[in-house]
């Protein structure tokens, strides 16, 4: 199977640096968000995808509903896409990041989730997806942390890629399994 994985648009969330984990919460793109996503659809409309994959949160769900403008396939919402789990919604990114610095494979904020969760997370995705539809060529809005998960997954380094940044609307291509 061959997959992109590409971050949601800028977000409210984004530019506010407060966290949102919670899908339930409303975090709309930005206006620069959607233009990232507009930019994004031109230079992946090529590309033939077969199938198409989104978080729960309205900012990946935003940024798909303009990716697929150009592209006629299915789209499915899969939670296991969603932003990596902290349990301090709506406190300030500062806080998470200060938590998870020292060592961001391995600490767990007490409601959340650890980097290696994240990445036992997208490797059942990905060899979910990849056992039902082999052939499929699939796009994925998803978050900066389970996109860098994925890199772990297929051979970067965990402690790189947990230290790694991702921008808004940039995408990384995988042909799993590896």
């Amino acid at each position: 199977m061959k997959i992109t994985l590409i971050r949601h648009g800028e977000s409210e969330s984004n530019t506010s640096g407060y966290i949102n984990d919670n899908p339930a919460r409303p975090a709309p793109l930005t206006e620069r968000g959607k233009a990232q996503a507009e930019s994004a659809a031109i230079s992946l409309r090529s590309v033939p995808y077969t199938l198409a994959f989104v978080s729960e949160f309205q900012r990946a769900r935003e940024t798909a509903a303009i990716l697929l403008r150009q592209h006629d396939c299915q789209l499915l919402i899969d939670s296991r896409l969603n932003e990596r789990c902290s349990g301090m919604d709506g406190q300030p990114s500062d806080i998470f990041n200060d938590m998870v610095r020292p060592d961001p494979v391995h600490i767990k904020p007490e409601k959340g989730e650890s980097f290696l969760e994240l990445m036992d997370r997208m490797r059942r995705f990905l060899d979910d997806v990849a056992e039902q539809y082999p052939q499929a060529v699939i796009l994925a809005v998803s978050h900066q942390h389970p996109i860098l998960a994925a890199l772990a997954l297929s051979g970067t380094d965990p402690e790189k890629a947990a230290h790694g940044n991702l921008d808004n609307c940039c995408w990384i291509d995988l042909v799993w399994p590896r």
